[in-house]
Parts: structure tokens; C-alpha cells; sequence
């Protein structure tokens, strides 16, 4: 006789409870825009800055807080790009035409990141 490993005294088991597909999902987790080289290559001119602002009002990103990274591709064109994010290869493409990568702030986060819990306030 007995009971089983998992009983719980009448309570829905653990194993149960548990999602079916296993693992952790990080509910804080920041996903970034991809943006090419490719692409900036054929909206922009010559030693144009790139900021947020400017690919916004480009279509590229939906607007100004948006999280987003350039990843690498052939470029040409000398470029000065700000951005919270470069890929290694993007980075190399644009200091190998004789642009520059400015790195601005990455700050950013989900409603409710780094909010103390109401225990500890």
C-alpha cells in the first residue's frame, strides 16, 4: 500500500500545478528592434547622425523609446550612428568606412523592473 511520491495530502500535486511546458520565462526581459546596415545604407546620406529621433521619423522604429540594436551588413557610407546597441560585425562595418558608433544610454526596462516590493517600502 501506500501513497504515491507526489501526494499532497488531497492538493492539487506540484507537478500538476507546473505549466506543461517546463522552464523559466523572464517576464522583464527586453526584446530590441533589429536594424541593418543595409537599411541605413539606402535611407541616409553621407556622414548623416542617426539617432532615435531620426529613424523614427524614418519608419524604422515605432517611436523614440523603443529598444533596438544594429546588426551588421555591407555599408559604404560613412555614417555617425547612436544607439544603445551594436552588433560586433555592424560596429567593424562602420568604423571600417570611416564612420563612428556612439553608444548612448540602455535604460531600458518594463513596468514594474526595479520597483522595490511594497514589503520592503
Amino acid at each position: 500500500g501506500g501513497k504515491k511520491a507526489y501526494f499532497e495530502g488531497g492538493q492539487l500535486p506540484l507537478v500538476r500545478r507546473l505549466p506543461y511546458r517546463r522552464g523559466f520565462t523572464n517576464v522583464f526581459r527586453v526584446e530590441y528592434a533589429p536594424v541593418n546596415l543595409s537599411r541605413l545604407e539606402a535611407m541616409f546620406e553621407d556622414n548623416t547622425e542617426i539617432t532615435a529621433a531620426t529613424l523614427t521619423s524614418a519608419g524604422v522604429l515605432r517611436n523614440e523609446r523603443e529598444a533596438y540594436k544594429i546588426l551588421g551588413g555591407e555599408i559604404a557610407k560613412p555614417l555617425v550612428v547612436h544607439a544603445p546597441r551594436f552588433s560586433v560585425a555592424a560596429r567593424a562595418a562602420i568604423e571600417g568606412a570611416g564612420g563612428r558608433c556612439e553608444d548612448t544610454t540602455d535604460d531600458y526596462r518594463r513596468p514594474g523592473m526595479r520597483r522595490e516590493h511594497k514589503r520592503f517600502r
